[in-house]
């Protein structure tokens, strides 16, 4: 062959070669930064990515592998939110629909959330039935969202907050029965007054795959601690909608604090408790104690909302209904993040697990989500480290 016909038939091929080797190539190794594994923090490492899952979490970066380039920046697993009521326009009890949905997947997502629980209100049982099915028809065209946070209806009315009294209500056998059944795998959370149920309703609920979440109770101490001994261990946001602790009366505040078994989401902008109650919890919980947002809305861009009595204004960036009562928070995962450093007195790891590794294993998700391992999604959290820049990697 001539040396000008081996040049021509080269060049002829390059470009079939280049297409063959990025259409084989599909490693990807995320690189440059600092990654803050949920039991670690490794610099000089990179995580390989194939196929939307993590390979593995090394030194040496693959000649083979597409380089995503950090920049320095941090990254950890996705953050998780394990009760967020709405995204930046639309509240999911009002509307529980696919367009809620979507709304509140984008606006977690550019707050670094990519992995939430959609939390519904006290509801009427056909609105809890719409929304199971709405969420369920939602995961099947976007895998990757966790389900529901079921708020109520069963609670304690004395401690409802801005949920409607009209439907508060004692659970029926019947009821539990229908809501176990058309949740199964979406209802991941649920949250009861314990005093409000049967021990055989609670035992009922116990064998399920729906983790029970204490509060909106008046449970005094005692009461709360049987409760924990039959096998809830997680409270709902801590301080709010529970009893307090007191020197003679301890409370459900006391009685979380008391017990190591219990976790405890804490709803960190400054409002929902202060920042002074926010340092004891954590000196109590310990490794316990992780970060909800709470939020009614993200972004702070909807000024007001009325639906079905509950009337809510932002007011210096809360939420409040008429009664000057605390609604639903406005705060984002990242905002708490930099709260509890700044505020609470966390190391960036020790926040950082707030959000990710601890609610996973408060919601018995551990085994697939919270951390950066082997197998894990290929979703993450990137972000600076005063949390004033952040952003969702999806490499899945």
């Amino acid at each position: 062959m001539s040396s000008s016909l081996q040049a021509e038939t080269e060049a002829n091929l390059k470009p079939l070669l280049c297409y063959i080797c990025r259409n084989l190539i599909t490693m990807k190794a995320i690189c440059n930064g600092i990654i803050y594994t949920g039991g670690e923090v490794l610099t000089n490492h990179c995580i390989l990515v194939d196929k939307g899952r993590i390979l593995a979490v090394q030194k040496e970066m693959p000649e083979a592998a597409e380089s995503v380039d950090l920049k320095g920046k941090n990254i950890s697993a996705g953050f998780i939110d394990i009760q967020l009521n709405g995204g930046a326009d639309r509240y999911f009890s009002k509307d529980p629909d696919a367009e809620t949905l979507q709304d509140m997947y984008q606006a977690s997502r550019a707050y670094a959330t990519p992995f939430f629980l959609t939390t519904l209100i006290s509801s009427p049982q056909e609105t809890i039935h719409m929304a199971i099915e709405a969420i369920r028809r939602f995961n099947e065209v976007q895998p990757g969202t966790l389900g529901m946070h079921l708020e109520g209806p069963f609670m304690n009315p004395a401690k409802r907050g801005a949920h409607n009294e009209r439907i508060i209500r004692k659970p029926t056998d019947r009821e539990l029965d229908e809501i176990i059944e058309w949740g199964r795998g979406v209802i991941q959370v649920m949250t009861i007054a314990p005093e409000c149920f049967t021990d055989a309703q609670l035992e009922r609920l116990l064998k399920t795959d729906i983790v029970l979440s204490a509060g909106h109770s008046m449970m005094h101490y005692e009461q709360a601690q049987r409760y924990f001994s039959m096998g809830i261990h997680l409270v709902t946001h801590l301080y709010n909608a529970m009893t307090q602790m007191g020197h003679r009366e301890c409370g459900l505040v006391g009685a979380a604090f008391d017990n190591d078994a219990v976790y405890a989401p804490i709803i960190l902008d400054g409002g929902h408790c202060h920042y002074a109650a926010a340092r004891i919890a954590y000196r109590q919980k310990r490794d316990k104690l992780f970060l909800i947002s709470d939020a009614s809305f993200l972004g702070r861009r909807k000024p007001r909302f009325d639906w079905a009595g509950l009337d809510i204004e932002m007011t210096n960036g809360y939420y409040r209904d008429k009664a000057g009562s605390l609604a639903g928070a406005a705060i984002s995962m990242p905002e708490a993040i930099k709260n509890a450093i700044d505020f609470v007195g966390a190391s960036l790891q020790e926040a950082v697990e707030m959000a990710t590794c601890r609610p996973a294993r408060a919601i018995r998700m551990e085994d697939h989500i919270g951390f950066i391992k082997k197998g894990y999604p290929a979703v993450f959290s990137v972000f600076d480290d005063r949390l004033t820049a952040y952003e969702t990697l999806d490499l899945s």
